[in-house]
């Protein structure tokens, strides 16, 4: 299609693995580009191209795409009949909707090769660009288990996110898409993706907030940032605001403002969350703080699941939909909500790494593997054959306890220190406090936190069958090997 298709391909590869690896590892992003040349046949040889042909995909799975977008557009009704002042804002306006169709249509071949096929795959597509004589799209492909494992918000349409994994992907194969017309250019033909991924995430986040505002208002996002980033006489900000349009009937007034307070008097706004208590919080319609009020209890007629901001401490909130939390930001970075290590997951592997165990033995270990997972300021739980002579090996770093049998009341309390806790995968515990030691591997990852990358090397290098339950800090929890 053009010289430098793969080093575009290898940059949005990269980029997509920085930006969703920060949200979940277990999404495992994968992209690779389309291309349909305008002026041939879809017989012709070149009519399709794949970037890059080593993909599980051929040209022949998308033959028929730009035929199924033409029966789109043949349908597409009242569409067609829209015509522009100027010719050249109606030859646009064509354009760009016949190209939405040909993305409409490769979706939609792409859901049904992975159905077909029965891969775990979710597939998303840019809104084709016009570059050197073919229509080239980015497709980015994610894992189907683990992007349907999160909350999605009712009513979804053309462009608006669903939750914040989704407003990453879009965000994401908008920056794909700009980085393409940029390559169109005599000056700029080797187009790269170098946006921090932080950045991306944030514009993701004020994409999903402007989802849920009443209206599409925007600067929601960046609200909730200042009241965060405040306190009221030296506490910080905790409290809840619900965000619905005036006078919605699920909500029941306990005090309203005279003179409604904009959401950019960030000081007035923090102020008045001192207000909200229990189920009593500031009404928003993500333009003014109108008052107080109550969301009517679920058995009434007029209950309606609406968004909640929560203010959790200074620089932190989340924001939630009928009981499920979508995002939480903390100092201004949005990510997905702490997760819980997976029973079914946690089974699998435990039985792999430990073929000897019974059910109920498997069953103990996930009840202290889940206790754990709870802990709040990260700890490492490490189950090893061997755990006996690693406590000894680890004497000068370590608390050895007298072997006892670990139940999850204890795991609380010895999770409150630094480092490891050994335990047998009957259950036995011989060491507190651990500090794990091992040889460096590729498998490292500079982006997470010690406490993640010494159990991997630990792991790693362990002599023993070994299986690391990981909580770090920031919320992020892992099994070791996964």
């Amino acid at each position: 299609m053009w010289e430098h298709q793969s080093l575009f391909r290898v940059s949005a590869q990269l980029f997509a693995e920085g930006v969703f690896n920060l949200l979940d590892r277990s999404l495992r992003p994968e992209v690779f580009l389309l291309g349909f040349a305008s002026a041939k046949e879809s017989n012709e040889p070149g009519a399709v191209v794949v970037e890059p042909s080593s993909t599980r995909y051929q040209p022949g799975d998308f033959t028929q795409v730009k035929a199924r977008a033409a029966v789109l557009e043949a349908n597409a009704g009242p569409q067609g009949s829209v015509y522009h002042l100027h010719p050249n804002d109606h030859d646009r306006s064509e354009k760009q909707h016949w190209y939405e169709l040909v993305c409409q249509a490769t979706e939609t071949t792409l859901t049904e090769l992975t159905t077909s096929r029965q891969e775990n795959r979710r597939s998303f597509c840019s809104v084709p660009v016009s570059l050197q004589g073919y229509l080239v799209t980015v497709v980015l492909q994610v894992a189907a288990d683990c992007y349907d494992g999160y909350f999605a918000l009712p009513k979804p349409g053309n462009g608006r996110p669903s939750n914040l994994p989704h407003a990453a992907i879009i965000e994401f194969l908008h920056d794909c898409a700009r980085a393409l017309r940029e390559a169109d250019t005599a000056d700029n033909d080797k187009p790269v993706l170098d946006r921090d991924h932080n950045e991306l995430l944030r514009s993701a986040g004020r994409r999903l907030m402007l989802r849920v505002a009443p209206a599409g208002t925007h600067g929601l996002y960046d609200a909730c940032n200042g009241v965060a980033a405040l306190r009221h006489e030296g506490d910080e900000g905790i409290g809840t605001m619900l965000v619905s349009r005036r006078l919605h009937p699920a909500i029941v007034p306990v005090l309203t403002l005279e003179t409604p307070v904009p959401m950019r008097d960030h000081r007035s706004i923090r102020k008045l969350l001192e207000l909200s208590e229990g189920h009593t919080a500031l009404i928003s319609d993500a333009s003014h703080v109108f008052g107080l009020g109550q969301l009517v209890p679920e058995s009434d007629t007029q209950f309606e699941p609406l968004s909640t901001v929560h203010f959790t401490n200074h620089y932190s909130w989340e924001m939630s939909h009928a009981g499920h939390v979508l995002m939480r930001v903390v100092s201004n970075t949005p990510r997905l909500p702490q997760g819980r290590v997976a029973a079914d997951n946690f089974i699998r592997v435990a039985a792999r790494i430990f073929p000897n165990l019974n059910d109920d033995s498997i069953d103990y270990l996930w009840d202290l593997a889940r206790k754990a997972s709870t802990q709040p300021n990260g700890t490492i739980l490490v189950i090893s054959t061997g755990a006996a002579h690693e406590a000894r090996r680890l004497t000068r770093q370590c608390f050895r306890v007298v072997p006892r049998i670990m139940t999850p009341s204890v795991l609380r309390l010895v999770t409150n220190i630094d480092g490891a806790v050994l335990i047998e995968p009957n259950g036995v515990c011989h060491a507190i406090g651990a500090i794990l030691d091992g040889l460096a591997t590729e498998k490292g990852d500079s982006s997470r936190g010690s406490r993640y990358n010494s159990a991997l090397r630990y792991v790693n290098s362990s002599q023993y069958p070994v299986l690391a339950v990981v909580v770090s800090e920031d919320g992020w929890i892992d099994l070791l090997p996964s």
